[in-house]
């Protein structure tokens, strides 16, 4: 007699219904598990075993066959521990299979009959809860995560028994609720524009930045302040909408990097790999193929410090998600694709010894070694990058100034208005920042006058600038003017948007 329990796997970082057909027959007894199942699947019928046995359970004697369908996707991780188990008791008669027909079973099992928790369950739900699951039995480790989710009724369990208590009616256990008290709503106390000193220029760019999550480019000599206050962005960063928390949740959640505890990501994800990384742990791949930084960096920052010290052939990868929004990777099995909608901070010294063009200091570099250094960022891949900026040193007023800069707190007052600004105007078109317009959209949301036309046709011809550079533009001259306030793009907006534009003509030999 064939028996079917329901559970959920993981394909990219959506989820998708798995059906656990359980078979039992005559014949000498055994346990085989068919449908694609890798190592840890196939060994799961012991875990099974050993945990319906010490649970003090009888454990069927006769021949029994496991399938995972859908057949033709390749099943990975220890998810269906549970299912299997469910739909093995399910044939002993422990509980009927009417019971299970709405449920969705998660969960990986110890020898001892203890539920443990598994990677991934948040995507799992929102994909059960498409499909009109309505009910959750997991650990309790994933309760919380689970009940993100709502109009699902999430059931922790901390061993079988309690699961099959629960299933006969001869326990009771209340659904988890998500508890809001949980969340970490700590700020970055440490890193706050307020000490910072001087770098108004710089300042301002990373305000515009973060507004309309552009990329950013900032060329300076070593100890002018470039990663100091590139790890302040996220001080200033947007507050997330529940929608982009629940993505990057998502995200964190299948690639198993939520903290203890942390069950909603609350602040933007701000990624600072080092230069060593090779190009599938940047954009995500290998043999099981995983999210890498551009993904991680979801709806945040992935910071490039000194980017001339990656290797060329890692940098160029980025070219693809900058523009797309997204990394596809294919593999033998099945094609993946990732969301990659992350703002590009990057840092460059000017040349190897970083005193190229400062006026203090004199480089010791030659034409060639600065023409090879600077020459690592190729021209298309700073052609995707909005605001090139130039970070000079400090002056010693400015250090010894007692005067206190303008706070974090302050800055991303404005930022969020803007944003506010931009949700609104782009509620129908699914977006949430000015970078992400499209062509169609930037004639729509972007139109300028003809002095501003002027303007933009003398820089276009004066930098030799490209189709992407004008476009590009526009989308920062539009945050401009959010900031402002302003509906209209005026002409200051067009030329502060210009003066971010042209700072890689300088260095480029």
């Amino acid at each position: 007699m064939i028996y079917k329990v329901n559970s959920c796997s993981i394909y990219g970082i959506n989820g998708y219904i798995v059906d656990v057909e359980v078979d039992l027959s005559n014949g000498l007894p055994g346990f085989d598990i068919v449908g694609l199942p890798d190592a840890t699947v196939k060994e799961s019928k012991e875990r099974v075993k050993a945990a319906i046995k010490n649970s003090e359970l009888q454990f069927p004697q006769k021949r029994i066959t496991i399938n995972l369908a859908p057949a033709n996707i390749k099943k990975e991780g220890s998810v269906f521990d549970l299912a299997i188990a469910a739909g093995l008791l399910v044939s002993s008669m422990y509980f009927l299979e009417e019971e299970v027909r709405k449920t969705i079973f998660l969960g990986e099992l110890s020898l001892d009959g203890t539920v443990k928790g598994i990677k991934g369950i948040l995507p799992m739900c929102i994909e059960a809860k498409k499909q009109g699951f309505n009910r959750i039995i997991t650990s309790n480790e994933n309760a919380q995560e689970a009940a993100l989710v709502c109009g699902l009724d999430v059931i922790g369990v901390n061993n079988l028994r309690e699961m099959l208590g629960f299933l006969d009616g001869s326990l009771i256990i209340e659904p988890t609720i998500f508890s809001a008290e949980k969340l970490n709503c700590n700020d970055l106390d440490d890193w706050d524009f307020k000490d910072v000193s001087g770098q108004h220029t710089v300042k301002r760019a990373l305000e515009i930045a973060a507004a309309g999550s552009h990329n950013v480019i900032m060329i300076g000599p070593p100890g002018s302040g470039k990663t100091m206050l590139a790890r302040r962005i996220p001080s200033i960063l947007p507050d997330m909408s529940f929608e982009e928390s629940l993505e990057v949740t998502k995200i964190y959640s299948v690639a198993g990097l939520l903290k203890e505890d942390e069950n909603l990501i609350l602040k933007r994800p701000f990624r600072s790999p080092h230069h060593t990384i090779s190009a599938a742990s940047l954009v995500g791949g290998g043999r099981i193929p995983k999210p890498g930084e551009v993904s991680l960096s979801h709806f945040g920052v992935l910071f490039l410090d000194e980017m001339p010290e990656f290797p060329k052939h890692v940098l160029e990868v980025l070219r693809q998600p900058l523009e797309d929004e997204c990394v596809t990777i294919s593999r033998v099995n099945g094609t993946i694709t990732y969301p990659a909608n992350f703002m590009l901070i990057s840092s460059v010294n000017p040349c190897p010894c970083g005193f190229y063009g400062d006026e203090s200091n004199r480089c010791s570099c030659t034409p060639s070694q600065i023409k090879n250094y600077i020459g690592k960022i190729s021209g298309p891949l700073m052609d995707r990058i909005d605001l090139h900026v130039e970070v000079k040193p400090v002056k010693f007023n400015d250090l010894s100034s007692e005067a206190r800069s303008e706070s974090s707190s302050s800055i991303k007052a404005r930022i969020n208005r803007a944003r506010d600004i931009q949700l609104n105007r782009y509620s129908k078109d699914g977006i949430y920042f000015n970078s992400q317009l499209k062509p169609k959209q930037i004639n729509q949301y972007c139109k300028i006058g003809l002095k501003e036309k002027a303007l933009l046709k003398n820089a276009f011809e004066k930098f030799n600038l490209s189709a992407r550079a004008f476009t590009r533009i526009l989308k920062v001259a539009r945050t401009i003017a959010d900031l402002e306030g302003s509906d209209n793009i005026y002409i200051n907006h067009i030329a502060e948007a210009i003066q971010h534009r042209s700072l890689d003509k300088k260095y480029m030999l």
